[in-house]
């Protein structure tokens, strides 16, 4: 594996699990500052095209604008993409990028990091037994009041590009496709949304980064009662490699690849366009 980028989320989740093995090993990291780069204990390439050149595949951890582009590169280079949500940092990004990807045919991979616990897996296995109809989502933290990971992208476009993909997607896994979404509120405050799914069922969802308070919670209800997600716990991110690796190495697809990433953006496109209108 090889790793673009080297910022905070880069050295505390991405060096440490491409490191951790046993089914990855980080054969070296490119970033716009070499310096940062040195820090994650991997040999550090001057030239992108080095680092391709090193790997069979290669894991993202830039904002989604720099991945857009990187990871098409990568793509035409022949390697195996783990991407970040969300996919791009616009509708026209993430089409180029998904098509890219289905044009080359390697193997991709979104990081959408709360469907690889355990929790999500029991609460989605839970949901298929009620018969769900509807469902909320709260995501509430304080990601916009400052700290190390208050990157620029996120203090400009706020909770809907950056954990949107996140509730949007168990949501979706758990009611159907989401084939509607109305949105209203302010990205920076509170965005509300209510998604209509295929089948009928209907869900809200309530998302903020600029309380000091935090809570996160998922439910949908149906004949059978309610299904509910919290706390995830375990460990997503030694999931994550470990499911990559497989896909990787027996082909045939992941169900979070770039065309879910893509799904995903689109809906959150549809949300943003109606803010701001």
């Amino acid at each position: 594996m090889g790793l673009v980028g080297a910022g905070p989320w880069a050295e505390t989740a991405h060096a440490p699990m491409l490191a951790a093995g046993p089914h990855t090993r980080l054969a070296g990291v490119w970033a716009r500052r070499p310096e940062a780069a040195a820090r994650l204990g991997a040999p550090v390439f001057e030239r992108l095209e080095e680092l391709f050149d090193a790997c069979e595949a290669v894991a993202f951890c830039v904002p989604p604008g720099v991945q857009a582009e990187l990871a098409v590169q990568a793509a035409k280079a022949g390697k195996a993409l783990l991407l970040e949500k969300p996919l791009a940092d616009s509708l026209e990004g993430a089409r180029r990028l998904a098509e890219t990807v289905a044009e080359t045919g390697v193997p991709s991979q979104m990081l959408l990091t709360l469907r690889y616990t355990d929790a999500a897996r029991d609460f989605l296995a839970r949901a298929a037994e009620i018969e769900p109809f509807g469902g909320h989502a709260v995501a509430v933290s304080d990601a916009l009041l400052g700290g190390r990971y208050s990157s620029p992208w996120r203090l400009e476009r706020g909770a809907l590009l950056d954990v949107g993909p996140h509730i949007v997607d168990l949501l979706d896994a758990a009611l159907g496709r989401v084939v509607g979404v109305r949105a209203h509120g302010d990205p920076l405050r509170w965005t509300g949304l209510l998604l209509e799914h295929e089948g009928g069922a209907v869900s809200e969802a309530s998302l903020c980064q600029a309380s000091a308070a935090y809570r996160r919670e998922v439910a949908v209800f149906g004949r059978g009662g309610t299904a509910v997600f919290g706390e995830i716990g375990g460990r997503p991110l030694a999931a994550v490699a470990e499911e990559f690796a497989r896909t990787v190495r027996q082909g045939g697809g992941h169900p979070l690849d770039a065309a879910h990433g893509l799904r995903l953006q689109e809906i959150i496109a549809e949300a943003e366009r109606q803010l701001l209108t």
